[in-house]
């Protein structure tokens, strides 16, 4: 490996990692005190602590472990191995700033805001270095890889729907119907930070060299 590929897989990984910390922090600090059920593995872990009691760090990171398994079997060891930095990042970030005795809820408006904002720039930093933050975004790339037209963020919300029943009957529908609109907006955002993304990419492949 040259210099300029490791320093390339430094970069890499340090995105990864900074996207998952701020992905932790949005979940952990505005999702998780309003309870909003957005269809995530964080809002499953949130509905099945409800029913087991269980802590939710045990939760999360068990339902990440299990993903992080499907995205060995049907992803590759390339992005298995970023797909690990990623998830052990989270889940490492996640259970930090859960334990944290810190608040940053302000006001529910602007924390929706927010956490919408950081949760999809956390998500563009890891799928724009092809790492899966080892949530429903596995599933997404599993399917976009057998079919590369379907949008990987708007699968990322269909996804996230399925989830949002069983969060209807634990938590209400003031949760999931909150959760419902997160969906809407933090993919509208990704999608917009993938969409810059690969026109920047374009534009670069077009310089002379």
């Amino acid at each position: 490996m040259t210099i300029i590929q490791h320093k390339k897989t430094i970069l890499s990984i340090l995105k990864i990692m900074l996207g998952n910390l701020l992905l932790a922090i949005a979940y952990a600090k505005w999702m998780v005190p309003h309870a909003i059920i957005n269809g995530g593995v964080t809002s499953l872990s949130l509905v099945l602590q409800k029913i087991t009691r269980l802590p939710l760090p045990y939760l999360t990171n068990g339902l990440t472990v299990l993903l992080l398994i499907i995205c060995w079997l049907f992803l590759g060891k390339a992005s298995l191995m970023k797909s690990l930095v990623s998830s052990l990042s989270y889940m490492f970030f996640f259970t930090l700033f859960y334990e944290w005795p810190f608040q940053l809820t302000i006001w529910l408006p602007l924390d929706f805001l927010l956490a919408c904002v950081v949760i999809a720039f956390g998500y563009y930093c890891c799928l724009s270095e092809g790492a899966s933050t080892v949530g429903v975004d596995v599933i997404a790339l599993v399917l976009h890889q057998k079919n590369p037209k379907r949008s990987i963020a708007k699968m990322i919300r269909n996804l996230n729907f399925s989830v949002l029943a069983f969060g209807f009957f634990t938590y209400g529908w003031l949760s999931v119907a909150v959760g419902i609109l997160f969906s809407f907006v933090y993919a509208w955002f990704l999608a917009k930070f993938l969409d810059f993304s690969e026109l920047r990419l374009k534009k670069a492949s077009l310089k002379p060299n």
